[in-house]
């Protein structure tokens, strides 16, 4: 058993299909709460979704093309690193909304219309801000809110990441 983690664990490729098979964990757990559970998703859930997706991608990437080159690792890596660090960031986010809820912040329209009627910086701003939405709790798991637990999956995730990247290193 050992032997098994220490190569996974030393192997690039084996890892980032790891990543890629955390990326359809998180996912098909969200759909789990948004489908079985009837758990309406609030914008900053969909962004941490989209932030992961993109994880998962250059994960895949990475796993099927398995490149030689150092500086093609790196875009790889890169690529998937900045999906998780960006669901990392807006979970965390999400949390200190959910702690710290501003009472004077309202949904609004929905994400959709947001998209359609404004440039994409702006409805960021506009997420980020938070809205009544995105600081209800609707359920938990063991104590822990649904943004609790997508940001220490998110973190266990860049950690993943860091070990990754000092492989490269370590091997080049």
């Amino acid at each position: 058993m050992k032997t098994i983690l220490t190569n996974l664990l030393n192997n690039p490729r084996l890892l980032s299909f790891l990543l890629f098979l955390a990326c359809l964990t998180g996912m098909g757990y969200a759909m789990f709460l948004q489908y079985v559970l009837e758990l309406e998703p609030c914008p900053l859930c969909i962004l941490q979704r989209v932030g992961l997706i993109i994880m998962g991608l250059f994960s895949l990437l990475f796993a099927l093309i398995n490149p030689s080159k150092l500086w093609a690792k790196i875009v790889l890596w890169l690529g998937s690193f900045l999906g998780i660090i960006w669901s990392f960031g807006v979970a965390l986010r999400h949390v200190w909304l959910q702690k710290f809820p501003d009472p004077m912040a309202s949904c609004g329209a929905g994400f959709d219309f947001w998209l359609e009627t404004m440039p994409l910086a702006d409805v960021v701003s506009l997420i980020l801000s938070g809205s009544a939405d995105c600081g209800v709790i609707d359920w938990t798991f063991m104590g822990l809110s649904i943004p609790m637990q997508s940001g220490l999956f998110f973190g266990a995730l860049v950690l993943l990441h860091l070990w990754l990247i000092k492989l490269f290193f370590k091997k080049a």
